[in-house]
C-alpha cells in the first residue's frame, strides 16, 4: 500500500492503473507510462511485492503487463484472436498467445466468452461436437395403412420406358409397393397413381409421410389432400431422417437391383414386381414379421410345400391370430423405436436451447453457393430471428426473400447466435 498526496488516500498497486489509457496499433502494444508527478515514486515502489513488479514504466505480474478494465481488455482480446497473424484460433491458441505478454484477474472467463460469441468464428468454423437435436420418433400407427410414407428413386436409365420408381411404405406392416414411372410425374400423375396403385388395395391413409419434393408441395396435391382428409407431413428441409422408412426402403431396393440387373442396366423394370415380393417376404428387424404375415395374416408360397397339410383353420380362429400379430407389431415397433432413439441420441446432443425470438445462425451445408470455391465459403450465415418451433427439433426462421428456400430446419443445421 501507499500514499497518494493528491488525493489522501491509501491505493493498491493495481488501483493505481484502474484509469490509465492504453493505445496500440493492429500488431502492436504500447502503454503510455504512469504520470509521476501524481504519484509518490519511492512508496509506490516499496509498496510492490512478488509477483507485481515495475518495468519501463508499466505494472506487471509475473513478468506479464497487467491491464486495468476498460477498453484496453477488449484491445488486447482482438489483438491475440481477430487480427491476421493470430488467425481466428479457439480458446487454448487464443489464451496461450495473450498470457505470452498480458494479465489481469479472471482472464480465462474474458477469454472464453470473446472467443465463444466471435461471430466471425461462428460463421467460418465447422463444428466439431456431436450434431445438436435428438432424435423425434414419428407416431406409431394403431392398424395397416393408416400412416405410409413415399419417395422417388429418380434419374435410373431407360428401362421399357420407365426412368423413375415410385416407393410407397406402410409404417406399421412395413409392407412397400414399387411402381415405375415415366420420368418424374407431376401432383396430379402422382395422384393417378396413388389411385391405382395404393388406394384401390388399401383405401385412404389418415397420414402421408414425404419429403419436399415439388409433387407433394404443389396447390394441386395439397388441396386434394386436403379434401380427401389426408395429413401431410412433410420433412424439414435437408433432413431425409424424417422419412427414414421410405429412404432404407429405397436403398434396399436399389441393392436388389444391383445384384440382379443386366450388363446394359435395361431391364430393372420388370425386376419390380419379383423385388417388391423379395422385400415383402422378408423378415423385419423392427417388427419381427414379414409385411406380408403382418398385412394378411399368413406367409404366400414361395415354393412348393415340403410337407403337405390338409389342415384347414377355421375363420375365427385365423381372424384372431390376424389381431393377435397386429397387437404383436405394435409392441414391436414401439420397442424398435425406443431402440432407435437410444442409440442414434448417443451420437446427437441436446445442445443450447432455442427460444422463439432468439437469433441463430443456419448452416450453409446445403445450401447453394455464389462464390468461387465453397471450401473457403462461410459454415454458417445470419444471423436470423426463430418466428416459430413446430416440434422441439424443428424451428421456422424469419429468412430474407432473396433466399427463396423454404425456412423450417431442423435443429442440427442451426446455431445460437451467442451475443451477436
Amino acid at each position: 500500500m501507499h500514499y497518494s498526496m493528491k488525493q489522501g488516500l491509501f491505493l493498491s498497486p493495481l488501483s493505481l492503473l484502474q484509469n490509465v489509457p492504453l493505445d496500440w496499433s493492429d500488431c502492436c502494444f504500447q502503454v503510455p507510462t504512469v504520470l509521476w508527478s501524481t504519484v509518490d515514486h519511492a512508496n509506490f515502489l516499496q509498496g510492490l511485492h512478488f509477483p507485481f513488479s515495475l518495468k519501463d514504466g508499466l505494472l506487471c505480474y509475473r513478468n506479464h503487463v497487467y491491464i486495468p478494465p476498460g477498453p484496453g481488455r477488449e484491445k488486447a482480446l482482438r489483438l491475440c484472436h481477430d487480427c491476421k497473424p493470430a488467425g481466428h484460433f479457439g480458446l487454448f491458441k487464443t489464451m496461450h498467445l495473450i498470457l505470452r505478454d498480458f494479465w489481469w484477474p479472471k482472464i480465462r472467463k474474458d477469454v472464453e466468452k470473446y472467443v465463444n460469441t466471435c461471430p466471425v468464428c461462428q460463421r467460418s468454423k465447422i463444428r466439431r461436437e456431436k450434431p445438436s437435436g435428438l432424435l423425434h420418433p414419428l407416431p406409431t400407427s394403431s392398424r395397416p395403412w393408416e400412416i405410409i410414407s413415399a419417395d422417388f428413386i429418380t434419374d435410373l436409365p431407360p428401362s421399357c420406358g420407365f426412368t423413375t420408381v415410385l416407393v410407397v411404405v406402410d409404417l406399421f406392416t412395413k409392407l412397400a409397393h414399387f411402381i415405375p414411372c415415366e420420368g418424374l410425374p407431376t401432383a396430379k400423375e402422382t395422384a393417378d397413381l396413388f389411385l391405382q396403385h395404393v388406394f384401390r388395395l388399401h383405401g385412404l391413409p389418415k397420414s402421408l409421410v414425404t419429403d419436399r419434393g415439388s409433387q407433394f408441395t404443389s396447390r394441386f396435391w395439397k388441396a386434394l389432400q386436403k379434401l380427401l382428409g389426408i395429413d401431410s407431413r412433410l420433412s424439414s428441409a435437408h433432413h431425409p431422417q424424417t422419412d427414414g422408412q421410405t429412404e432404407r426402403t429405397n436403398a434396399t431396393l436399389e441393392q436388389y437391383l444391383r445384384c440382379y440387373v443386366n450388363y446394359q442396366q435395361d431391364n430393372w423394370a420388370s425386376l419390380l414386381p419379383l423385388s417388391e415380393f423379395a422385400y415383402n417376404n422378408g423378415v423385419q428387424a423392427s417388427t419381427k414379421e414379414t409385411p406380408f404375415f403382418a398385412n394378411y395374416g399368413f406367409h404366400p408360397r414361395f415354393f412348393p410345400p415340403v410337407i403337405e397339410t390338409s389342415e384347414v383353420p377355421a375363420a375365427e380362429d385365423w381372424l384372431q391370430e390376424l389381431t393377435a400379430v397386429q397387437q404383436l407389431l405394435l409392441q414391436q415397433l414401439d420397442q424398435a423405436k425406443e431402440d432407435y432413439k437410444r442409440h442414434a441420441d448417443k451420437h446427437r446432443q441436446p445442445g443450447p436451447e432455442i427460444k422463439v425470438g432468439d437469433r441463430v445462425f443456419l448452416s450453409t451445408r446445403f445450401l447453394p453457393s455464389h462464390r468461387p470455391c465453397r471450401k473457403l465459403d462461410a459454415r454458417f450465415i445470419g444471423p436470423y430471428p426463430v418466428v416459430a418451433q413446430l416440434n422441439p427439433v424443428t424451428f421456422k426462421l424469419q429468412l430474407p426473400r432473396s433466399m427463396r428456400i423454404h425456412p423450417v430446419f431442423h435443429r442440427s443445421l442451426l446455431l445460437p447466435a451467442d451475443g451477436v
